[in-house]
């Protein structure tokens, strides 16, 4: 190719439409900035640096975990666990960190309200893999299972035993799920809730009562009502029950995990105030009655998924 002729060119301002590129480039840049951008979600330790408060849902009908006592109080296993969730934040944050419960009547629409946002923890929530799609799930502190409460020698549990009986059971329970699956011929009715079923079971209404085992033995004990019993000897299915709190938490998961792995370890050294707790809903002092050794064995396979917990003993009460 030849050279071409430089008179013939006609020359180009570069800088000029450099400047031009740029003037336009940085005007769609502050355009951008302009746009409204979602702002990120307050995270629970960062609401609570702010307010003081975790809220905590729970039902005032699921002894030992979360109920009424006789002044009208809510106590129990789930209350004793949150309170030190709490005082593990509050730890962390360096401020007084308080719960605050929110009485709910449905499990399923609390499950819905943890993953919303709405309630910051529930304690004494039963683990399934598909709740687990919607909120996260703590270390255990409790093993249950499902089982039928029915008069003595009416039912024995197995999937023959149940076709055709009126079993009650919670709405959208894991209860009325495994009735379902073991006997689809059962008939289904829905209670509103373990001590609801209880009195409709007692009053004939119901040939059995499905749900928690741990639930349901405990409101049989607190009732003191003789000739009913537990079946099958096995239960349909077994879960940990632990606490649950809305995803993407994770400095707060972090926290309850602590709570509860020190309260568990705690348990198994033997220092009083683990020991107190946890008997007093599960142990020698419940009306459960499990025998220490039994919950120690737990406890200690629940820590062996993450890491043995050093804390300090405590001393003994003085008398």
């Amino acid at each position: 190719m030849g050279e071409s002729n430089s008179d013939s060119v006609v020359p180009v301002k570069r800088p000029a439409r450099r400047s031009a590129l740029c003037t336009v480039a940085l005007a769609a840049l502050l355009g951008m900035g302009l746009q409204p951008v979602a702002a990120r979600a307050e995270t629970v330790v960062e609401r609570a640096a702010r307010t003081g408060v975790i809220t905590l849902g729970g039902r005032t009908d699921a002894a030992p975990y979360s109920f009424l006592d006789d002044k009208q109080e809510v106590v129990g296993l789930s209350i004793d666990v949150a309170n030190r969730i709490a005082a593990e934040v509050g730890a962390y944050l360096g401020r007084p960190v308080k719960i605050l419960f929110q009485p709910s009547t449905d499990s399923s629409q609390l499950f819905s309200q943890v993953s919303r946002g709405e309630v910051d923890l529930a304690c004494g929530a039963q683990f399934t893999w598909e709740r687990e799609m919607f909120v996260d799930f703590t270390l255990p502190f409790s093993l249950s299972g499902i089982r039928v409460l029915s008069r003595s020698g009416q039912l024995s549990g197995s999937p023959e035993s149940l076709a055709g009986r009126r079993i009650g059971a919670i709405s959208g329970s894991l209860g009325e799920a495994a009735v379902k699956n073991v006997q689809p011929k059962a008939v289904a009715v829905p209670v509103a809730g373990i001590p609801q079923g209880f009195a409709a079971l007692q009053a004939g209404k119901l040939d059995g009562l499905a749900g928690d085992s741990i639930l349901l033995a405990t409101t049989l004990r607190r009732s003191g009502a003789q000739g009913f019993e537990l079946v099958p000897q096995q239960p349909f299915v077994r879960y940990a029950v632990g606490c649950i709190l809305p995803e993407n938490n994770s400095t707060f998961s972090n926290l309850a995990n602590l709570a509860i792995a020190k309260l568990l370890q705690g348990y198994i050294n033997g220092n009083p105030s683990a020991t107190d707790t946890v008997s007093q809903w599960l142990g020698p002092k419940s009306l459960l009655q499990l025998p220490p050794e039994l919950i120690k064995d737990y406890f200690s396979t629940v820590l062996l998924t993450r890491e043995q917990i050093l804390i300090p003993a405590e001393p003994a009460p003085s008398k």
